[in-house]
């Protein structure tokens, strides 16, 4: 005999929500990352906020991270694919010191890092990932991944819940896109240059000052990290708690 649901009005609220049939592992837990590379110094930065939905599950989750041998390290998205791509990460890099005796590069960390996300293409690391460090010639360099691997190296690069209100922020004011030289009656493309370390801490401030208004899942605060040839030093600012 086939049962059937009681008519009542819990009977008739399960009815009307829709059944998931697929597996979901995964959730968004907020927040905002974002690299700029100087001409010898690198910055990463991230808030310190963490959600699922309307609800703040901690007001300092930290998201950038010392990986060590000047490289920095940032995973946002699932919070606990994050957390595990770095402590991979990490314990890839102590095997190489075992293997090599000597520091990795800020490129062919970038390379382990798309062999590691690659390697979990049929069920991927749910984050957008970014590494800052410095090049072979003391140059700052930011490399940006998706989550199966593909990356490429950039001037500057925002993930997670703002990025679509940062990233043109800094077009404008980091890759000078769209604009001419003001001398040259608009024959001339403004020719790029690298920003001072004062002005890119005050660019990320402004950045996620802005997020913070726009954008319920960033806030609480502001953690900036900055490699340079004497080492990785971090500054931290208070962001709005609403």
């Amino acid at each position: 005999m086939q049962k059937t649901i009681p008519t009542t009005e819990y009977a008739n609220e399960v009815r009307s929500e829709p059944i998931e049939h697929r597996f979901n592992p995964y959730s968004d837990n907020g927040g905002t990352i974002l690299g700029i590379a100087g001409e010898d110094f690198a910055v990463l930065a991230g808030d310190t906020r963490q959600t699922t939905g309307y609800s703040i599950n901690s007001r300092y989750e930290p998201k950038v991270f010392d990986v060590g041998d000047n490289l920095l390290l940032s995973a946002n998205g699932f919070a606990g694919d994050a957390t595990q791509l770095v402590k991979v990460f990490e314990n890839r890099l102590k095997w190489y010191h075992f293997d090599h005796n000597k520091p990795l590069t800020s490129s062919s960390a970038a390379r382990l890092i798309q062999h590691m996300l690659y390697g979990k293409r049929f069920f991927p690391y749910y984050v957008h990932t970014i590494l800052a460090g410095l090049d072979d010639e003391g140059k700052g360099a930011i490399y940006s991944f998706d989550p199966v691997g593909s990356y490429e190296r950039e001037q500057c690069r925002a993930g997670g819940a703002a990025a679509s209100l940062i990233m043109p922020f800094l077009d404008n004011q980091v890759n000078f896109k769209n604009q001419m030289d003001p001398t040259s009656n608009g024959t001339k493309r403004r020719e790029i240059r690298y920003l001072s370390l004062d002005e890119v801490i005050q660019l990320v401030r402004d950045a996620f000052s802005s997020a913070t208004e726009r954008h319920i899942e960033v806030g609480d605060g502001l953690e900036i990290m900055i490699v340079t040839k004497e080492g990785v030093r971090t500054e931290y600012f208070p962001l709005k708690k609403d």
